[in-house]
């Protein structure tokens, strides 16, 4: 049965015409628009693009913040029969931008008028790019250049000469397996390929998505995400579309870090039912609930977090294994809901539900003291070649630590090195099938044939399916810390640790190919360091201070080893027994964390390579080497 994103728009404005589907503030206030607003304006939209001579099968990019007309110009893009390669506001011109234009083959370009100067920067280098189409009025305008208000009046001008009837056959004459957009990955591990979806690889996500959460036309949420992410597109604002629900955007400031001020203000004005999230904004969120719990006092401060540990002990794991005794918590955990937790959430609007995080692994101390405060962070799996949602915990079943029920319909199987298929319970290579997996890589065959066997998605994650029925992901399956006797482990739930444990410890890689020890690169934080000297009355400008702020680093490490904190937390013979000091973060800028703030462990290895050599010498191994003291300068 033919379902594209266009029938399934098609399908919601003829079931909710009068519901509000986008929400934007560009105001005073957020301003709603319908489901049959929103089709007038991709209607005209897309005749327009039609008019200006766009065909079936071009390539159009769309960079822009989030904002009515992303979702408004990617659905008029599909009308006109185009594809579109969402950008990310993140990337640099000058390589990044350029390279995934060229690739990709762009010949019209819709782009915000903050993200214009990039465009500029490199229109010289793009001669394929026939239009770039801005949404925001300029001064003055450059060679291809229009506003979109030239675009819509061609469409309106194009609908009154042609019969709606020509208009949408281009629209309907998309078939599932036609193409929709092709998002360029960040890559772990790699240059970024061009991931296809299809228009059924969107839809069929859509409904599976659906089977693990239960969302009506009353529903709202605010995309905190930027919206060329997958996980946005398809949670975000496609199972909002199926439903008939309400998707809103931040208010776009005038800088990223005013966008990212407006968003505490944009939650309490949406009141959203659930938020995406991503690790780095949880932990965001949390640091403002316990500066807003401090600011209340000592007192305040005591109780929340007595009452945090309570709520914590009554919930357990999760919600997958019968209470026992600590059914008897229930009345102190429904009063100190009552009189702290429904205070906090009233910041989230008042009616807010749940978070779904996606990207990088959440950490489980993370998601007990969303869940302790009511406000339940569910951890979710995917990736962008399976559209991307494969499983999420979610209301109706949930268990910290796990990604969660897998979505309906789906065939999972667990991989060893050899492609052969594990039983439950024992870890390999996530591998999976559905129609939500990708169509393949953009010009790529080699790197799609790697990937995609047999109909199979071999995702190089490491993870096993429980005897609860709940899948585990561990980390990558291709990034493993292999020791000298060829015993494998996955390193991410080690990193995450420190840092979240680690005062000093601000980024971590470990590494370990083959060698007879683990070792580290470690990006300290320096700001803490100093305060923490400062208190002992040292400067860490003299070499005194710099041994002491490698002695802090080397105790924080110590705390996971026999006889810490946290002894219990890993295998011992992973934790690193020496490390190198960074002196530069990784960064999106350094290429070495991607947009969804993961670390590219092959890019760090790279830069790092002489750094990790001299850590397995005998001088390297000392921690108080010159090259970690200079580091900290």
């Amino acid at each position: 049965m033919k379902k594209t994103l266009v029938d399934l728009f098609e399908q919601s404005v003829r079931t909710y015409p009068n519901n509000t589907f986008l929400l934007e503030k560009t105001g005073k206030r957020f301003e709603p628009t319908t489901y049959k607003q929103v089709q007038e304006q991709v209607y005209h939209l897309g005749a327009g693009l039609q008019a200006l001579g766009v065909k079936k099968g071009d390539t159009m990019a769309l960079l822009s913040e989030g904002r009515n007309m992303w979702v408004i110009g990617e659905l008029s893009m599909f009308y006109a029969g185009a594809i579109n390669v969402p950008l990310s506001i993140k990337l640099e011109e000058s390589n990044d931008l350029l390279f995934r234009l060229v690739h990709a083959e762009v010949k019209y370009i819709m782009v915000s008028g903050q993200q214009l100067k990039k465009i500029r920067l490199i229109i010289d280098k793009l001669p394929l790019v026939e239009k770039v189409i801005v949404f925001d009025e300029q001064n003055s305008y450059q060679e291809k250049e229009c506003h979109i208000s030239e675009v819509i009046a061609m469409g309106k001008e194009f609908l009154a000469t042609h019969t709606m009837e020509e208009f949408l056959s281009v629209g309907e004459s998309i078939q599932n397996d036609d193409y929709a957009t092709i998002t360029y990955t960040s890559g772990t591990t790699a240059d970024p390929k061009g991931v296809i979806l299809t228009h059924r690889n969107y839809t069929s996500n859509v409904e599976q998505a659906l089977t693990l959460v239960d969302i009506d036309q009353t529903w709202r949420t605010l995309i905190i995400l930027p919206l060329d992410h997958c996980f946005a597109h398809v949670v975000g604002f496609y199972i909002m579309m199926s439903r008939g629900a309400t998707a809103a955007t931040v208010q776009v400031g005038r800088t990223g870090m005013e966008t990212l001020k407006n968003i505490p203000i944009n939650i309490k004005e949406v009141k959203p039912h659930f938020i995406l999230s991503v690790p780095a904004l949880a932990k965001t969120f949390k640091k403002s609930i316990e500066n807003g719990i401090k600011a209340k006092g000592e007192t305040t401060v005591k109780l929340f977090n007595f009452a945090v540990n309570v709520a914590q002990i009554y919930n357990g794991n999760g919600n997958t294994e019968p209470k026992g005794l600590r059914i008897f918590l229930k009345p102190l955990v429904a009063l100190f809901d009552r009189i702290l937790f429904s205070k906090v959430r009233e910041n989230f609007g008042g009616e807010f539900k749940f978070f779904i995080g996606g990207g990088a692994l959440l950490d489980k101390d993370l998601q007990k003291f969303y869940c302790a405060i009511g406000m339940p962070m569910f951890q979710g799996y995917g990736l962008s070649e399976a559209t991307p949602v494969l499983s999420s915990n979610g209301p109706r079943k949930y268990r910290f630590g796990s990604s969660g029920v897998l979505v309906k319909p789906i065939d999972l199987k667990i991989c060893d090195s050899e492609g052969n298929a594990l039983p439950v319970g024992e870890q390999g290579e996530i591998v999976v099938k559905g129609e939500n997996v990708m169509a393949g890589y953009w010009k790529n065959p080699e790197a799609t044939a790697d990937t995609v066997k047999d109909g199979y998605l071999y995702t190089g994650d490491l993870g096993y399916m429980g005897k609860d029925g709940l899948l585990y992901v561990l980390g990558r399956f291709k990034s493993l810390l292999i020791a000298s006797d060829g015993e494998k482990y996955s390193p991410e739930g080690i990193e995450e640790a420190m840092v979240e444990h680690s005062m000093s410890i601000d980024q971590i890689m470990l590494y370990n190919n083959q060698s007879a020890y683990t070792s580290a690169l470690i990006v300290p934080n320096k700001e803490k360091l100093k305060a923490y000297l400062k208190q002992k009355g040292i400067s860490m400008d003299t070499e005194e201070g710099k041994k002491a702020a490698i002695d802090k680093i080397a105790a924080d490490i110590a705390q996971f080893s026999k006889g810490g904190e946290f002894e219990s937390m890993f295998p011992h013979r992973w934790l690193p027994a020496t490390f190198a000091v960074l002196a530069e973060p990784f960064t999106e800028q350094n290429q070495m964390i991607n947009s969804t703030m993961k670390m590219v462990r092959n890019k760090v290895e790279k830069v790092y390579a002489a750094r990790l050599e001299y850590i397995y010498t005998p001088e390297g191994k000392q921690i108080y080497n010159r090259q970690n003291m200079d580091a900290l300068a």
